[in-house]
């Protein structure tokens, strides 16, 4: 169903006022549109809904919102973004779709309205956004065909992005003179050290369900210790010595968590976090606001915030979700206002303030953000290192992914030799590439 953004009586007199004041500004030929947009169930795009009104009382663009949860979203669009005409206008994707929907030249390639000086805000500082979310989200056909280059193009831009940090208890850090994790050595060590001091209590929530959540954690750890999934010739190295140490640093974790750790997602886990049932949580900064909602959390006012611990590097993870332009929608250059008003420094501000995650390193300064919201700090430093080729977003990645988490799940749950579950994950990813063309210039 369609939420109609309308306030009738308010929304009319302001679009009104607007297009008298702006009759000749850059909204005045879309004014009275309708945008169609698809946005996911996400507190991003909760926070996103409330601003939404501004942005029509400003433009007099009236906005629908078809909003639904992640899975329904992407079914929804693999049938919409193949139609000759689309229902959707702008859609939010999540930031492993955008090789899928690039390949199939689906979205809408940036650079001609960016060009167009009628439609470009000058004052748009597109240096200002966050550059691991644009690599991570945006662009394609750069650098291993996902990651920005001298053939790299710019199909989308960053909205509900996130990195992954450490959520810790002050309270028990506290109690046992424990200082947060700053590395790997540090942050395994307290994993299974916790459960010691405080029977009962897991060391870190972690999710690693059989699937895409147990492949996701083991990447969350992959970075850091100095891995990658493929080298710079696309042969498999998930199974080298810096891979056998992610696997390994997984299942301690996991071993000495909250029960049941090895069927959590991340709304488990963080729960698990949430409810006292462990003593830190690494996971998306999104979960943030819920650990801080006392009709949600028994741990609000006792949350301690940090950045990804270091292995040989830091490297935290990017991912959430972005907007882009549908080759087959009715309204582009409409949809474009929209997406550049929402990206630009004063709608990243008031998506934030109401909750979301900023895309722009002068949102993450702003001291009325950070008053208002204390971790938003922590979370603006952690961003310096967000890496934005953690993960291979190409076409093959959902299979791999999937493979990735099956296997995972048995070293979880049934004790499967890790190097021997990586060499065979190794063996048929190595075979897949071969299918998909990537050695055929070797």
């Amino acid at each position: 169903m369609l939420n109609t953004l309308r306030n009738t009586t308010i929304i009319a007199t302001l679009t009104l006022g607007s297009a008298v004041l702006a009759q000749d500004g850059p909204y005045a030929p879309y004014a009275g549109t309708t945008l169609v947009v698809n946005f996911p169930s996400h507190p991003h795009y909760n926070a996103a809904m409330e601003v939404l009104p501004q942005f029509t009382a400003q433009t007099g663009i009236e906005v629908e919102v078809d909003m639904l949860p992640y899975l329904d979203m992407r079914e929804r669009q693999t049938l919409e973004l193949t139609l000759s005409e689309g229902a959707y206008d702008l859609i939010s994707y999540v930031v492993f779709s955008k090789a899928d929907y690039v390949y199939a030249d689906q979205l809408e390639n940036l650079a001609k309205y960016f060009m167009n000086p009628r439609l470009a805000d000058p004052t748009y500082d597109a240096g200002d956004l966050i550059d691991g979310y644009v690599q991570n989200i945006g662009v394609a056909g750069g650098e291993k065909g996902y990651l920005p280059g001298p053939t790299g193009s710019l199909f989308g831009l960053p909205f509900g992005s996130e990195t992954s940090v450490l959520f810790y208890r002050k309270d028990v850090f506290e109690k046992h003179g424990l200082t947060a994790p700053e590395t790997y050595d540090e942050l395994l060590d307290l994993a299974c050290r916790i459960p010691e001091l405080e029977p009962g209590m897991g060391g870190v929530a972690s999710r690693a369900a059989s699937g895409h959540q147990a492949s996701h954690a083991l990447l969350l750890h992959l970075a850091p210790l100095g891995g990658r999934v493929f080298d710079d010739a696309w042969q498999p190295r998930l199974n080298d010595a810096q891979g056998v140490a992610a696997a390994e640093a997984l299942k301690r974790i996991v071993d000495c968590g909250p029960e049941g750790s090895s069927a959590f997602g991340p709304n488990e886990a963080a729960n698990a976090f949430a409810q006292g049932q462990a003593a830190m949580f690494i996971d998306s900064i999104a979960f943030a606001p819920t650990f801080e909602d006392e009709s949600r959390s028994t741990v609000a006012g006792n949350v301690g915030y940090a950045m990804h611990p270091m292995g040989v590097q830091r490297a935290s993870q990017t991912g959430g979700f972005g907007l882009g332009i549908p080759a087959n929608a009715q309204h582009k250059e409409a949809a474009f206002l929209l997406m550049q008003w929402l990206t630009s420094k004063e709608g990243d501000l008031a998506v934030a303030l109401a909750g979301g995650n900023p895309s722009r390193f002068s949102t993450y300064e702003n001291e009325e953000l950070n008053a208002l919201y204390p971790w938003s700090s922590t979370f603006g430093e952690a961003l310096q290192y967000a890496d934005p080729d953690w993960r291979p977003i190409i076409p093959a990645w959902g299979r791999i992914n999937a493979d990735i988490g099956t296997t995972m799940s048995q070293v979880l749950t049934q004790n499967l030799d890790i190097q021997e579950a990586l060499d065979g994950i190794a063996e048929r990813t190595r075979a897949l590439m071969e299918e998909q063309g990537y050695y055929i210039w070797q």
